[in-house]
Protein backbone atom coordinates (compact mmCIF):
# COMPACT_ATOMS: atom_id res chain seq x y z
CA UNK A 1 0.00 0.00 0.00
CA UNK A 2 1.07 3.61 -0.94
CA UNK A 3 0.42 6.13 1.30
CA UNK A 4 -0.25 9.44 0.61
CA UNK A 5 -0.67 12.79 3.23
CA UNK A 6 -3.03 15.68 3.24
CA UNK A 7 -3.06 18.52 5.57
CA UNK A 8 -5.52 21.31 5.99
CA UNK A 9 -3.83 24.32 7.68
CA UNK A 10 -7.34 26.23 8.62
CA UNK A 11 -8.03 29.52 10.49
CA UNK A 12 -9.07 27.65 13.64
CA UNK A 13 -6.89 24.29 13.39
CA UNK A 14 -4.64 22.00 11.61
CA UNK A 15 -5.75 18.33 10.31
CA UNK A 16 -3.74 15.82 8.91
CA UNK A 17 -5.32 12.76 7.02
CA UNK A 18 -2.86 9.89 5.59
CA UNK A 19 -5.00 8.12 2.77
CA UNK A 20 -3.95 5.50 0.14
CA UNK A 21 -3.11 6.55 -2.63
CA UNK A 22 -4.85 3.63 -4.95
CA UNK A 23 -8.06 3.99 -3.20
CA UNK A 24 -8.22 6.79 -0.86
CA UNK A 25 -9.21 4.52 2.17
CA UNK A 26 -7.88 6.31 5.25
CA UNK A 27 -5.62 5.14 7.30
CA UNK A 28 -5.23 7.62 10.49
CA UNK A 29 -5.51 11.01 11.22
CA UNK A 30 -4.27 13.90 13.98
CA UNK A 31 -5.03 17.59 14.30
CA UNK A 32 -3.94 20.37 16.50
CA UNK A 33 -5.60 23.71 17.21
CA UNK A 34 -4.34 27.49 16.51
CA UNK A 35 -4.62 29.93 18.29
CA UNK A 36 -7.57 32.44 18.28
CA UNK A 37 -7.27 35.93 16.65
CA UNK A 38 -6.96 37.62 13.08
CA UNK A 39 -3.38 38.36 13.13
CA UNK A 40 -0.88 35.46 14.03
CA UNK A 41 2.49 34.45 13.48
CA UNK A 42 3.29 31.72 11.34
CA UNK A 43 5.00 29.54 13.95
CA UNK A 44 2.12 28.34 15.40
CA UNK A 45 1.12 27.02 12.24
CA UNK A 46 4.06 25.04 12.28
CA UNK A 47 4.08 24.33 15.88
CA UNK A 48 0.43 22.98 15.22
CA UNK A 49 1.32 20.72 12.28
CA UNK A 50 4.13 19.31 13.98
CA UNK A 51 1.84 18.15 16.73
CA UNK A 52 -0.82 17.03 14.22
CA UNK A 53 1.77 15.06 12.30
CA UNK A 54 2.47 13.59 15.93
CA UNK A 55 -0.86 12.55 16.70
CA UNK A 56 -1.18 11.14 13.34
CA UNK A 57 1.19 8.92 13.79
CA UNK A 58 4.13 11.03 12.10
CA UNK A 59 4.41 10.91 8.51
CA UNK A 60 7.88 8.74 7.88
CA UNK A 61 5.86 6.55 5.55
CA UNK A 62 4.14 8.71 3.28
CA UNK A 63 5.13 8.71 -0.99
CA UNK A 64 3.67 12.25 -1.03
CA UNK A 65 2.35 15.06 0.87
CA UNK A 66 0.28 18.39 -0.18
CA UNK A 67 -0.71 21.14 1.90
CA UNK A 68 -4.66 23.15 1.85
CA UNK A 69 -5.22 26.17 3.89
CA UNK A 70 -7.09 28.68 4.43
CA UNK A 71 -6.90 31.52 1.64
CA UNK A 72 -5.65 35.30 1.52
CA UNK A 73 -3.86 35.17 4.41
CA UNK A 74 -0.34 37.92 4.26
CA UNK A 75 2.84 36.16 5.23
CA UNK A 76 5.33 39.21 5.01
CA UNK A 77 8.64 37.77 4.72
CA UNK A 78 12.28 40.16 4.96
CA UNK A 79 15.28 39.07 3.08
CA UNK A 80 16.16 36.37 5.03
CA UNK A 81 13.44 34.78 5.19
CA UNK A 82 12.08 35.87 8.38
CA UNK A 83 8.32 36.81 8.84
CA UNK A 84 8.30 40.59 9.29
CA UNK A 85 4.75 40.54 11.33
CA UNK A 86 2.10 38.90 12.65
CA UNK A 87 0.75 37.77 9.49
CA UNK A 88 -3.27 39.48 8.62
CA UNK A 89 -5.68 36.41 8.02
CA UNK A 90 -8.88 36.61 5.63
CA UNK A 91 -11.16 37.19 8.67
CA UNK A 92 -8.76 40.56 9.15
CA UNK A 93 -11.09 43.53 8.03
CA UNK A 94 -8.49 46.19 9.15
CA UNK A 95 -7.76 46.77 5.53
CA UNK A 96 -11.86 47.54 4.29
CA UNK A 97 -10.49 51.21 3.77
CA UNK A 98 -7.44 50.05 1.72
CA UNK A 99 -9.80 47.94 -0.11
CA UNK A 100 -11.95 51.00 -1.43
CA UNK A 101 -9.25 53.08 -2.11
CA UNK A 102 -7.63 50.84 -4.46
CA UNK A 103 -10.91 50.25 -5.88
CA UNK A 104 -11.30 54.07 -6.49
CA UNK A 105 -7.74 54.05 -7.98
CA UNK A 106 -7.81 51.74 -10.46
CA UNK A 107 -10.84 53.19 -11.87
CA UNK A 108 -9.30 56.99 -11.77
CA UNK A 109 -11.72 57.80 -8.91
CA UNK A 110 -14.87 55.94 -10.10
CA UNK A 111 -15.48 53.14 -7.97
CA UNK A 112 -18.10 51.48 -10.56
CA UNK A 113 -15.05 51.54 -13.09
CA UNK A 114 -12.71 50.27 -10.50
CA UNK A 115 -14.85 47.59 -9.51
CA UNK A 116 -15.29 46.52 -13.14
CA UNK A 117 -11.37 46.57 -13.55
CA UNK A 118 -10.75 44.52 -10.71
CA UNK A 119 -12.91 41.78 -11.80
CA UNK A 120 -10.94 41.87 -15.15
CA UNK A 121 -7.52 41.91 -13.82
CA UNK A 122 -7.45 39.65 -11.13
CA UNK A 123 -11.23 38.02 -10.99
CA UNK A 124 -12.55 39.74 -8.03
CA UNK A 125 -13.53 42.80 -7.11
CA UNK A 126 -11.32 43.86 -4.16
CA UNK A 127 -12.56 43.54 -0.55
CA UNK A 128 -10.83 43.34 3.27
CA UNK A 129 -10.00 39.55 2.53
CA UNK A 130 -8.07 39.70 -0.05
CA UNK A 131 -3.99 39.63 0.32
CA UNK A 132 -3.43 43.21 -1.48
CA UNK A 133 -5.25 45.31 0.51
CA UNK A 134 -3.69 44.03 3.21
CA UNK A 135 -0.10 45.14 1.44
CA UNK A 136 -1.92 48.89 1.15
CA UNK A 137 -2.92 48.56 4.85
CA UNK A 138 1.07 47.64 5.86
CA UNK A 139 2.01 50.64 3.73
CA UNK A 140 0.08 52.91 4.98
CA UNK A 141 -0.26 51.93 8.28
CA UNK A 142 3.45 50.26 9.49
CA UNK A 143 6.01 51.66 6.97
CA UNK A 144 9.11 50.75 8.53
CA UNK A 145 7.82 47.17 8.63
CA UNK A 146 6.65 47.33 4.84
CA UNK A 147 10.20 48.67 3.98
CA UNK A 148 11.37 45.35 5.13
CA UNK A 149 9.38 43.00 3.12
CA UNK A 150 11.46 41.27 0.60
CA UNK A 151 8.54 37.89 -0.38
CA UNK A 152 4.99 37.83 0.45
CA UNK A 153 3.79 34.32 0.79
CA UNK A 154 0.06 32.52 1.55
CA UNK A 155 -0.22 30.18 4.66
CA UNK A 156 -0.03 27.10 2.68
CA UNK A 157 2.83 28.68 0.49
CA UNK A 158 4.62 29.05 3.54
CA UNK A 159 3.98 26.05 5.34
CA UNK A 160 5.20 24.51 2.02
CA UNK A 161 8.31 25.97 2.13
CA UNK A 162 8.87 25.20 5.64
CA UNK A 163 8.39 21.56 4.69
CA UNK A 164 10.72 21.56 1.95
CA UNK A 165 13.67 23.51 4.86
CA UNK A 166 13.20 26.60 3.42
CA UNK A 167 15.49 26.69 1.46
CA UNK A 168 15.31 30.72 0.27
CA UNK A 169 12.97 32.75 -0.86
CA UNK A 170 13.21 31.36 -4.94
CA UNK A 171 11.84 28.08 -3.56
CA UNK A 172 8.59 30.25 -2.62
CA UNK A 173 6.01 27.94 -4.52
CA UNK A 174 2.60 28.23 -4.83
CA UNK A 175 -0.65 27.04 -6.95
CA UNK A 176 -2.95 28.50 -8.93
CA UNK A 177 -5.95 28.32 -6.82
CA UNK A 178 -4.46 30.14 -3.82
CA UNK A 179 -2.56 32.58 -5.93
CA UNK A 180 -6.09 33.58 -8.00
CA UNK A 181 -6.96 35.09 -4.12
CA UNK A 182 -4.31 37.20 -3.85
CA UNK A 183 -5.76 40.03 -6.07
CA UNK A 184 -1.53 40.08 -7.74
CA UNK A 185 -2.27 37.11 -10.00
CA UNK A 186 -4.98 37.19 -12.77
CA UNK A 187 -6.56 33.45 -13.57
CA UNK A 188 -7.24 35.19 -16.92
CA UNK A 189 -3.55 34.94 -17.90
CA UNK A 190 -1.97 32.60 -15.82
CA UNK A 191 0.57 35.90 -14.66
CA UNK A 192 1.76 37.87 -11.61
CA UNK A 193 0.39 41.44 -12.23
CA UNK A 194 3.26 43.32 -10.75
CA UNK A 195 2.25 46.30 -11.51
CA UNK A 196 -1.37 45.63 -9.26
CA UNK A 197 1.49 44.89 -6.47
CA UNK A 198 3.38 48.05 -6.76
CA UNK A 199 0.00 50.10 -6.67
CA UNK A 200 -0.80 48.66 -3.73
CA UNK A 201 2.79 48.70 -1.50
CA UNK A 202 4.65 51.19 -3.34
CA UNK A 203 7.16 48.47 -5.36
CA UNK A 204 6.69 45.62 -7.26
CA UNK A 205 10.10 43.71 -6.88
CA UNK A 206 8.89 41.26 -4.19
CA UNK A 207 10.27 37.90 -4.44
CA UNK A 208 6.80 35.72 -4.71
CA UNK A 209 5.92 31.90 -5.41
CA UNK A 210 6.28 30.69 -8.35
CA UNK A 211 2.88 28.84 -9.57
CA UNK A 212 3.23 25.53 -9.78
CA UNK A 213 1.09 23.65 -12.47
CA UNK A 214 -1.59 21.00 -11.25
CA UNK A 215 0.16 17.69 -10.36
CA UNK A 216 3.26 19.14 -10.51
CA UNK A 217 6.03 18.12 -7.77
CA UNK A 218 6.67 21.52 -6.34
CA UNK A 219 9.88 20.59 -3.97
CA UNK A 220 10.89 17.92 -1.55
CA UNK A 221 10.77 17.67 2.34
CA UNK A 222 13.93 18.40 4.19
CA UNK A 223 14.24 18.44 8.43
CA UNK A 224 10.64 18.52 8.68
CA UNK A 225 10.00 16.68 12.24
CA UNK A 226 7.75 13.14 12.10
CA UNK A 227 8.08 13.28 8.40
CA UNK A 228 11.25 11.84 6.10
CA UNK A 229 13.44 13.84 3.89
CA UNK A 230 12.80 13.64 0.24
CA UNK A 231 9.29 13.42 0.29
CA UNK A 232 7.59 14.88 -3.04
CA UNK A 233 5.54 17.91 -2.36
CA UNK A 234 2.32 18.51 -4.08
CA UNK A 235 1.36 22.32 -5.00
CA UNK A 236 -1.00 22.59 -2.30
CA UNK A 237 -4.33 24.76 -2.83
CA UNK A 238 -6.66 27.28 -1.23
CA UNK A 239 -8.87 25.55 0.81
CA UNK A 240 -12.29 26.17 -1.23
CA UNK A 241 -10.07 24.09 -4.37
CA UNK A 242 -9.02 21.42 -1.70
CA UNK A 243 -12.67 20.45 -0.62
CA UNK A 244 -13.66 20.59 -4.42
CA UNK A 245 -11.10 18.21 -5.11
CA UNK A 246 -12.09 15.90 -2.75
CA UNK A 247 -15.41 16.20 -3.81
CA UNK A 248 -14.21 15.48 -7.65
CA UNK A 249 -16.28 17.97 -9.25
CA UNK A 250 -16.37 18.96 -12.22
CA UNK A 251 -18.67 21.83 -14.37
CA UNK A 252 -21.79 21.76 -13.47
CA UNK A 253 -21.08 20.09 -9.84
CA UNK A 254 -22.00 23.14 -6.82
CA UNK A 255 -20.48 22.74 -3.36
CA UNK A 256 -22.55 24.64 -0.65
CA UNK A 257 -20.26 24.36 2.42
CA UNK A 258 -22.36 25.58 5.53
CA UNK A 259 -19.21 26.07 8.24
CA UNK A 260 -18.77 29.70 10.15
CA UNK A 261 -19.26 31.52 7.17
CA UNK A 262 -21.40 29.79 3.87
CA UNK A 263 -19.66 29.36 0.58
CA UNK A 264 -21.17 28.57 -2.75
CA UNK A 265 -18.29 27.30 -5.12
CA UNK A 266 -18.84 25.74 -8.90
CA UNK A 267 -16.08 24.49 -10.79
CA UNK A 268 -16.02 26.06 -14.17
CA UNK A 269 -14.50 25.78 -17.89
CA UNK A 270 -13.86 29.52 -18.20
CA UNK A 271 -12.83 32.13 -15.54
CA UNK A 272 -15.76 34.79 -14.32
CA UNK A 273 -15.37 38.08 -13.79
CA UNK A 274 -18.27 40.17 -11.64
CA UNK A 275 -17.90 43.59 -11.86
CA UNK A 276 -20.94 43.13 -8.36
CA UNK A 277 -18.57 41.45 -6.48
CA UNK A 278 -20.99 39.37 -5.44
CA UNK A 279 -19.15 36.38 -7.61
CA UNK A 280 -15.04 35.84 -7.24
CA UNK A 281 -13.59 34.43 -10.03
CA UNK A 282 -10.88 32.06 -8.90
CA UNK A 283 -8.71 29.49 -10.16
CA UNK A 284 -8.74 25.89 -9.00
CA UNK A 285 -6.27 23.19 -8.53
CA UNK A 286 -7.25 21.32 -11.47
CA UNK A 287 -6.47 23.95 -14.24
CA UNK A 288 -10.03 24.66 -14.63
CA UNK A 289 -11.50 28.24 -12.21
CA UNK A 290 -13.62 28.08 -9.28
CA UNK A 291 -16.33 30.41 -9.00
CA UNK A 292 -17.42 31.25 -5.71
CA UNK A 293 -19.79 33.35 -3.15
CA UNK A 294 -18.99 33.54 0.61
CA UNK A 295 -21.56 34.98 2.97
CA UNK A 296 -20.20 35.73 6.63
CA UNK A 297 -23.25 34.22 8.50
CA UNK A 298 -23.70 30.20 7.55
CA UNK A 299 -23.77 28.19 11.13
CA UNK A 300 -23.42 30.93 13.26
CA UNK A 301 -27.07 31.75 12.48
CA UNK A 302 -28.16 28.40 13.87
CA UNK A 303 -25.53 28.68 16.88
CA UNK A 304 -27.40 31.81 17.29
CA UNK A 305 -31.18 30.94 17.30
CA UNK A 306 -30.14 27.67 19.37
CA UNK A 307 -28.86 30.41 21.92
CA UNK A 308 -31.66 32.01 22.31
CA UNK A 309 -33.96 28.93 22.06
CA UNK A 310 -32.10 27.34 24.84
CA UNK A 311 -31.88 24.38 22.91
CA UNK A 312 -28.75 22.28 21.53
CA UNK A 313 -28.85 21.59 17.58
CA UNK A 314 -30.59 18.63 17.60
CA UNK A 315 -33.40 20.39 19.43
CA UNK A 316 -33.47 23.25 16.99
CA UNK A 317 -33.68 21.06 13.95
CA UNK A 318 -36.64 19.08 15.22
CA UNK A 319 -38.13 22.54 16.09
CA UNK A 320 -37.35 23.68 12.70
CA UNK A 321 -38.84 20.68 11.46
CA UNK A 322 -42.35 21.18 13.39
CA UNK A 323 -43.13 24.16 11.83
CA UNK A 324 -44.88 25.07 8.59
CA UNK A 325 -42.62 25.51 5.39
CA UNK A 326 -42.71 29.64 5.58
CA UNK A 327 -42.91 29.86 8.68
CA UNK A 328 -46.48 31.22 8.17
CA UNK A 329 -44.60 34.65 7.06
CA UNK A 330 -41.67 35.26 10.16
CA UNK A 331 -38.82 36.00 7.67
CA UNK A 332 -34.81 35.88 9.59
CA UNK A 333 -32.41 38.33 7.51
CA UNK A 334 -29.21 36.78 9.38
CA UNK A 335 -26.48 39.30 8.55
CA UNK A 336 -26.17 38.77 11.95
CA UNK A 337 -22.42 40.01 11.48
CA UNK A 338 -23.12 42.47 8.58
CA UNK A 339 -22.58 40.65 5.38
CA UNK A 340 -20.41 39.92 2.10
CA UNK A 341 -22.91 39.02 -0.40
CA UNK A 342 -24.49 41.16 -0.89
CA UNK A 343 -21.46 43.59 0.44
CA UNK A 344 -22.83 45.08 3.37
CA UNK A 345 -20.55 45.17 6.11
CA UNK A 346 -22.45 47.41 8.82
CA UNK A 347 -25.56 45.74 8.12
CA UNK A 348 -28.15 43.95 11.20
CA UNK A 349 -29.71 40.86 11.00
CA UNK A 350 -33.51 41.18 11.55
CA UNK A 351 -36.53 39.60 11.78
CA UNK A 352 -39.95 40.42 9.94
CA UNK A 353 -43.52 39.58 9.61
CA UNK A 354 -43.80 38.84 13.37
CA UNK A 355 -47.60 38.63 14.46
CA UNK A 356 -49.22 36.49 17.17
CA UNK A 357 -49.57 33.51 15.07
CA UNK A 358 -46.03 33.24 14.75
CA UNK A 359 -44.04 33.99 17.74
CA UNK A 360 -43.06 30.22 18.98
CA UNK A 361 -39.91 28.91 18.98
CA UNK A 362 -41.06 26.66 16.57
CA UNK A 363 -41.51 29.11 13.69
CA UNK A 364 -38.36 31.00 14.89
CA UNK A 365 -36.22 28.09 14.54
CA UNK A 366 -37.98 27.06 11.27
CA UNK A 367 -37.15 31.38 9.86
CA UNK A 368 -33.92 30.69 11.16
CA UNK A 369 -32.89 27.73 8.79
CA UNK A 370 -34.70 29.17 5.66
CA UNK A 371 -33.01 32.20 6.21
CA UNK A 372 -29.74 30.77 6.00
CA UNK A 373 -30.56 28.59 3.19
CA UNK A 374 -32.31 31.47 1.31
CA UNK A 375 -28.98 33.93 1.63
CA UNK A 376 -26.85 31.12 0.31
CA UNK A 377 -29.61 30.56 -2.62
CA UNK A 378 -28.89 34.15 -3.01
CA UNK A 379 -25.48 32.94 -4.08
CA UNK A 380 -26.81 30.44 -6.36
CA UNK A 381 -28.53 33.21 -8.44
CA UNK A 382 -25.47 34.69 -8.57
CA UNK A 383 -23.62 32.18 -10.06
CA UNK A 384 -25.96 31.80 -13.25
CA UNK A 385 -26.18 35.06 -13.65
CA UNK A 386 -22.35 34.55 -14.40
CA UNK A 387 -23.21 31.98 -16.81
CA UNK A 388 -22.29 28.59 -13.95
CA UNK A 389 -24.29 25.80 -14.49
CA UNK A 390 -25.28 24.36 -11.86
CA UNK A 391 -26.33 20.70 -12.09
CA UNK A 392 -25.30 18.51 -9.28
CA UNK A 393 -25.54 20.36 -5.75
CA UNK A 394 -23.40 18.85 -2.48
CA UNK A 395 -23.55 20.23 0.82
CA UNK A 396 -20.80 19.79 3.26
CA UNK A 397 -19.67 21.59 6.25
CA UNK A 398 -20.68 21.85 9.87
CA UNK A 399 -24.67 22.78 9.32
CA UNK A 400 -24.96 20.17 6.61
CA UNK A 401 -25.25 17.98 9.19
CA UNK A 402 -28.35 19.53 10.53
CA UNK A 403 -31.69 17.34 9.56
CA UNK A 404 -33.91 20.28 9.20
CA UNK A 405 -30.69 21.86 6.74
CA UNK A 406 -30.69 18.53 4.77
CA UNK A 407 -34.32 18.39 4.34
CA UNK A 408 -35.20 22.19 3.89
CA UNK A 409 -32.85 22.73 1.57
CA UNK A 410 -34.08 21.31 -1.45
CA UNK A 411 -37.18 23.24 -1.46
CA UNK A 412 -35.27 26.72 -0.96
CA UNK A 413 -32.54 25.83 -3.46
CA UNK A 414 -34.89 24.28 -6.17
CA UNK A 415 -33.41 21.56 -6.47
CA UNK A 416 -32.08 17.92 -4.98
CA UNK A 417 -28.94 17.82 -2.57
CA UNK A 418 -26.69 15.33 -2.17
CA UNK A 419 -24.90 14.92 1.31
CA UNK A 420 -21.73 12.89 2.05
CA UNK A 421 -20.31 11.64 5.15
CA UNK A 422 -18.68 14.26 7.11
CA UNK A 423 -15.17 14.64 6.26
CA UNK A 424 -12.29 16.81 6.68
CA UNK A 425 -12.64 17.69 3.08
CA UNK A 426 -9.82 20.21 2.64
CA UNK A 427 -7.16 18.23 4.19
CA UNK A 428 -8.80 14.92 1.86
CA UNK A 429 -8.29 17.03 -1.04
CA UNK A 430 -4.98 18.00 -0.11
CA UNK A 431 -4.32 14.05 0.11
CA UNK A 432 -5.96 13.52 -3.68
CA UNK A 433 -3.66 15.74 -5.13
CA UNK A 434 -0.90 13.92 -3.38
CA UNK A 435 -1.63 11.05 -4.76
CA UNK A 436 -2.30 12.81 -8.09
CA UNK A 437 1.42 13.80 -8.13
CA UNK A 438 2.56 10.52 -7.50
CA UNK A 439 0.46 9.33 -10.81
CA UNK A 440 1.57 11.72 -12.85
CA UNK A 441 5.55 11.25 -11.73
CA UNK A 442 4.88 7.90 -12.74
CA UNK A 443 2.70 8.36 -15.99
CA UNK A 444 2.64 12.18 -16.97
CA UNK A 445 -1.07 11.35 -18.35
CA UNK A 446 -2.22 10.18 -15.25
CA UNK A 447 -5.39 11.96 -14.18
CA UNK A 448 -6.73 12.75 -10.62
CA UNK A 449 -7.05 9.52 -8.67
CA UNK A 450 -10.79 8.16 -8.50
CA UNK A 451 -11.64 7.97 -4.86
CA UNK A 452 -15.28 7.31 -4.01
CA UNK A 453 -17.20 9.93 -2.21
CA UNK A 454 -18.37 7.73 0.55
CA UNK A 455 -21.93 7.63 2.04
CA UNK A 456 -23.37 10.21 0.32
CA UNK A 457 -27.63 10.47 0.70
CA UNK A 458 -29.59 12.57 -1.81
CA UNK A 459 -32.60 14.59 -0.49
CA UNK A 460 -35.33 15.92 -2.66
CA UNK A 461 -37.98 18.45 -1.85
CA UNK A 462 -40.86 17.51 0.32
CA UNK A 463 -42.84 20.66 -0.83
CA UNK A 464 -43.10 22.96 -3.58
CA UNK A 465 -43.62 25.90 -0.71
CA UNK A 466 -39.42 26.97 -2.07
CA UNK A 467 -40.44 29.68 -4.19
CA UNK A 468 -42.75 31.53 -1.18
CA UNK A 469 -40.33 31.40 0.95
CA UNK A 470 -37.77 33.19 -1.51
CA UNK A 471 -40.16 35.80 -2.34
CA UNK A 472 -40.49 36.75 1.36
CA UNK A 473 -37.12 36.63 2.08
CA UNK A 474 -36.07 38.87 -0.60
CA UNK A 475 -38.73 41.22 0.26
CA UNK A 476 -37.41 41.37 4.09
CA UNK A 477 -33.69 41.68 2.80
CA UNK A 478 -33.97 45.01 1.59
CA UNK A 479 -35.29 46.22 5.04
CA UNK A 480 -32.83 45.66 6.57
CA UNK A 481 -30.71 48.80 8.56
CA UNK A 482 -26.85 49.60 9.76
CA UNK A 483 -25.45 49.42 12.59
CA UNK A 484 -24.89 52.96 14.25
CA UNK A 485 -21.23 54.44 14.00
Amino acid sequence: MTLVAGVDSSTQSCKVVVRDAATGELVRSGRASHPDGTEVHPRHWWTALEAAVADAGGLDDVAAIAVGGQQHGMVALDERGEVVRDALLWNDTRSAAAAEDLIAELGDGDRDAGAAAWAQACGSVLVASLTITKLRWLRDAEPDNAARVAAVALPHDWLTWRLAGAPGLDALVTDRSDASGTGYWSPHTGEYRRDLLEMALGRGDLALPRVVGPAEVAAATAGAPGVADDVALGPGAGDNAGAALALGMRPGDVAISIGTSGVVSAVTARPTADASGMVNGFADATGQFLALGVTLNASRVLDAAARMLGVDHAGLSDLALSAPAGADGLVLVPYLEGERMPNKPRTTGALHGVRLQNTTPAHLARAAVEGMLCSLADGLDALRAQGVPVERITLIGGGAQSEAVRRIAPSVLGTDVVVPRPGEYVADGAARQAAWVLAARADGSAGLPDWPLEGARTYAAADDAGARVREQYAAARELTVDRPS
